[in-house]
Order: C-alpha cells, then structure tokens, then sequence
C-alpha cells in the first residue's frame, strides 16, 4: 500500500480539482473514480469528511455517504482491487458550489489531520488486524441510515471512519488503535448506560 505524507489535503485538492470549469454538480462516480486510482482507502476518505462537513445537515446525505462507507469498506474487506458502487450511488451528486464549500471548510481540519499523521504502528494496519479496522468502518456505514432522525450524529461516526481510512492511507497504525480504543469505550460507555 502507498502511503501518502498529505494524505486528507490531496483528497481535498483532487475534489477542488473536479469542481474546476462550469460544472453545476460534483456526481461520486466522478469521486470515486478518481481517487481510486490511487487507494481505495482514499475513497473511503471522501465521504467520511463530507459527513462531518456542514453537507451533514442535507436531508438523506448522510445515509448516502453511509451506504458508500459500508460498500467501499465491504469490499476492502473482500481484498477486491477495483472498486465497484451500484448505479443509483455513483449517479448521486451534490451541487458544486456546496462541495466546494464543504472543501473550504474542511482545510483546516486537513492540515491538522495531515500533521498529526506519521507511519507508525504499522503491523496494525495489516491482516488481520487492517480487517478489524474494515469492519468497523463498514459497521459505522451500515448504522448511519438509522442516525438520519437525529442530525448531524452521524458526523461522529463519519469523523472514526476518517480517522480509521487516513491512518490506513498514511500507515499510522498508532492512530487506528487510538481511534478503535475510544470507540469501543464509547460503545461500551452507552451500553452501561443502558443496561
């Protein structure tokens, strides 16, 4: 796997890319297309950001990007290559301007993402230890359609998932393991809860 040193801003920089010319909307099969040429990681990346973007507060984005998550983070799973995405996902898209919004918004948290990341740990981000890491992702996909009537919640979600696709994009295994470790805390914390 090629790890990159600028890992959030190259994703941020290949959407702006996109959005140059006269274009009124910005479709995932655009998305996906290019950034799976580099990692299918990176893919991973872009809709985890765009949930915790103010894009969030659009009625169904989220379980759009939720879908995407779980069909991206499957397929890591399965140790496919080539990412495939139904019709009616990679037909999606957003309007330009809001994406490009969405972008602007997220450099700062970009910077600091892409500060915070270095190779470390990194037997933990192959098998099987990168699978956990794969479910998990694909599991907080799967959950974030039923977050929908609550919003915005599906931000904290989308933000494990960014953490969790970055540290595999970046090879920083410490990072995954602290993401995971909060999670299962925090899981385990609201089923205290409730017990």
């Amino acid at each position: 796997m090629a790890h990159s040193t600028h890992a959030v801003e190259d994703v941020l920089d290949k959407t702006e890319e996109l959005l140059d010319g006269e274009k009124d909307y910005l479709h995932v099969s655009e998305l996906t297309e290019e950034l799976g040429l580099k990692s299918i990681a990176a893919v991973l990346v872009a809709p985890s950001l765009a949930v915790v973007s103010p894009l969030s507060g659009v009625p169904l984005f989220s379980s759009a990007c939720g879908m995407m998550i779980a069909l991206v983070s499957g397929q890591m799973l399965m140790g496919r290559e080539n990412l495939w995405l139904p019709d009616f996902l990679s037909r999606r898209a957003v309007s330009a301007s809001a994406a490009h919004k969405a972008t602007q918004a997220l450099r700062r948290v970009a910077s600091w993402m892409d500060r915070l990341f270095k190779k470390r740990f990194q037997p933990l981000l192959s098998p099987p230890f990168v699978r956990l890491i794969q479910a998990i992702c694909m599991l907080c996909g799967l959950v974030m359609p039923f977050l929908e009537v609550l919003p915005f919640t599906s931000s904290i979600l989308g933000a494990v998932v960014a953490l969790l696709a970055v540290s595999m994009l970046t090879g920083d295994g410490l990072i995954a393991l602290v993401t995971v470790s909060f999670l299962v805390l925090g899981v385990g914390g609201v089923a205290f809860h409730f017990w």
